[in-house]
């Protein structure tokens, strides 16, 4: 299999399931190192960014787990919780987490005058890590990744 990685672009070559869930928790690791450079330099709206893009890699795995597959940002958290919150496989709190983090990070990329400071883009990252986490646990516990 052929992949080529680079701020959080994922280019699969071949459709191995574990492969391309493996792929994308590295990523959102690699988002929540990044976002943790940028929230330890000031870079708060940017820290933001990267948390949620965390939270979005790893929901994109998730959904690998149910051959789903989506592009857009709506589609990728409301496959998220269909078919992962309303089940009962991912509890309900991680849906507010990622519905609260995706709005921060819309506020941070679009709004001018940004409200983003410290204490929410250390919050945010630290939901961000415990989202992770979350999944990254589930996704082992299932088999789908060591």
């Amino acid at each position: 299999m052929r992949s080529q990685k680079g701020w959080g672009k994922i280019i699969l070559m071949d459709s191995d399931p574990h492969h391309e869930i493996a792929l994308y928790i590295e990523n959102a690791q690699e988002m929540l190192e990044v976002s943790r450079l940028n929230l330890n330099n000031d870079f708060y709206a940017s820290a933001v960014n990267r948390a949620y893009y965390a939270i979005f890699y790893a929901a994109n795995a998730l959904l690998v787990t149910k051959q789903l597959s989506q592009s857009k940002h709506s589609g990728v958290i409301n496959g998220f919780r269909q078919h992962f919150v309303k089940t009962g496989l991912i509890a309900p709190e991680y849906s507010d987490l990622y519905g609260r983090i995706m709005g921060n990070r819309h506020t941070s990329d679009y709004e001018l005058e940004s409200s983003i400071n410290k204490e929410i883009a250390r919050a945010d990252l630290a939901d961000a890590e415990n989202f992770v986490t979350e999944i990254t646990r589930w996704l082992k516990k299932d088999g789908w990744i060591k």
